[in-house]
């Protein structure tokens, strides 16, 4: 692996990986995407901060893929 590939899957997820998610992914898969930990994509999504689009889905939330791949300069 190159050191760009390295580094990008130490802090989240690769590009292989966003590119092959779901329509929408849980917050746990969308917080280790953009590098959040647990506590502070949780604290985001409760106060409607979360950086891309989250659904409340009873007690539970889920992030759309596609706002989050465009977050992340992958959108197609």
């Amino acid at each position: 692996m190159r050191g760009n590939e390295l580094a990008q899957r130490a802090k989240g997820m690769s590009r292989d990986e966003l590119l092959a998610l779901p329509a929408a992914v849980d917050l746990e898969t969308g917080n280790r995407a953009l590098g959040l930990g647990r506590s502070k994509g949780y604290e985001l999504a409760k106060r409607g901060a979360y950086p891309c689009k989250v659904l409340r889905l009873g007690n539970a939330y889920r992030v759309v893929t596609a706002d989050l791949l465009d977050l992340l300069g992958l959108a197609a």
